[in-house]
């Protein structure tokens, strides 16, 4: 995760850049993050500064999606807090609903 000031919580508001859109996010829940030194995946309440993990998002509107592996600019975005305007996290999508 890329992160300048705040971690990255479940329910945090955000706005998602993806592409050349912009919509409201909401972190539904973190599933885990990544110890960078086992690779193994451990419980997390948040993502700070240079962590690495997976989350799952709720989005405002609709954004057209594919998998990163497929599409790297359709596949990727940022997040940014909209009370400091920071961005917070720029992640890859793996699958989406």
């Amino acid at each position: 995760m890329l992160d300048v000031r705040a971690a990255a919580v479940p329910r945090g508001k955000y706005t998602i850049k993806h592409t050349t859109r912009s919509a409201r996010a909401i972190i539904e829940q973190i599933e885990y993050k990544v110890d960078i030194n086992t690779l193994e995946h451990e419980p997390a309440s948040q993502l700070g500064l240079n962590e690495i993990g997976r989350v799952q998002l709720r989005c405002s509107a609709s954004l057209v999606l594919d998998s990163y592996a497929r599409n790297r600019s359709t596949g990727s975005f940022i997040l940014i807090d909209e009370s400091t305007n920071d961005t917070v996290a720029a992640g890859m999508v793996l699958n989406a609903r």
